[in-house]
C-alpha cells in the first residue's frame, strides 16, 4: 500500500506537487475532494466544512481529536461532526487503496498505515509570485497583503495539526521529507520524486 501525504506552506505549491505526484503514479490524489464528500454527507456547504475544519479549536479541547472530544466550552456539535467525518473519511479512502493526500493533517491521522509524509515550504518572493499566478483577474492586494494572509493560512493549518499532535507543522522531525520549492517548477520537482518515492516504498531496512 502506498500512502503518500503532502502537508505544505501556503503558496509553495504543494497541492500541485501531490496532484501531480499522484497522475504519475496513476492513484487518486484528494484534497478539496475531501472537504466536498463531508460536506455531502452532512448536508453543509463546502465553504462552511473548509472553515470549521481549519479554525484554531485547542481552547476548547485539552486533549487532541485523535484521543477523543472533550468539550471544556461551547463548540457547535455541527462543527465536532464535520471533524469527525472528516478524519473517518480520511481514514476510508487510505484503505480503499494507493493515493496522495494533501492537508487536513492525513500524516497523523494515517501513522498507523506508515505513508510517505512530505512537507513543502517556499520563500516569500516565491510565494507572492505563485499566489498571483493563481489570483483571480482584478484582485488587487499588495505583496505585504498577501504575505499576511499566507501567515494566517500557515498559523491555521498549524492549529489544526496541533490537535493531533505535538509535533511542529514544517518540524522536519515529522516528516520523510521536506521540499523547498522556492525558484522551482513543480513539474519538474514531481518527476525528480518518483524514483525516490517507488525506492521508500521498495523496501523496509530493519530499525
Amino acid at each position: 500500500m502506498r500512502i503518500i501525504t503532502v502537508s505544505r506552506e501556503f503558496g509553495s505549491g504543494g497541492r500541485e506537487l501531490g496532484k501531480r505526484i499522484a497522475d504519475a503514479l496513476s492513484i487518486p490524489c484528494y484534497d478539496k475532494q475531501i472537504i466536498e464528500m463531508v460536506a455531502e454527507k452532512e448536508e453543509l456547504d463546502p465553504a462552511y466544512v473548509a472553515n470549521r475544519s481549519g479554525i484554531d479549536l485547542k481552547s476548547f479541547y485539552p486533549t487532541t481529536i485523535a484521543r477523543g472530544f472533550s468539550r471544556t466550552g461551547y463548540v457547535p456539535m455541527r462543527t465536532v461532526n464535520v471533524m469527525s467525518s472528516e478524519v473517518e473519511l480520511i481514514k476510508k479512502l487510505a484503505l480503499a487503496g494507493d493515493c496522495v493526500i494533501v492537508g487536513r493533517a492525513a500524516d497523523i491521522i494515517l501513522a498507523d498505515a506508515h505513508p510517505f509524509r512530505i512537507f513543502v515550504c517556499a520563500s516569500d518572493e516565491s510565494k507572492l509570485v505563485r499566489c498571483r499566478q493563481r489570483a483571480d483577474s482584478g484582485e488587487a492586494m499588495s505583496d505585504r497583503e498577501i504575505l499576511r494572509r499566507c501567515r494566517e493560512i500557515d498559523k491555521s493549518r498549524a492549529s489544526y495539526r496541533a490537535l493531533f499532535t505535538n509535533e511542529n507543522h514544517g518540524g522536519p522531525r515529522g516528516y520523510d521529507l521536506c521540499i523547498n520549492t522556492s525558484g522551482k517548477e513543480i513539474k519538474t520537482l514531481a518527476l525528480g520524486l518518483i524514483g525516490y518515492i517507488d525506492a521508500w516504498f521498495s523496501e523496509e531496512v530493519p530499525k
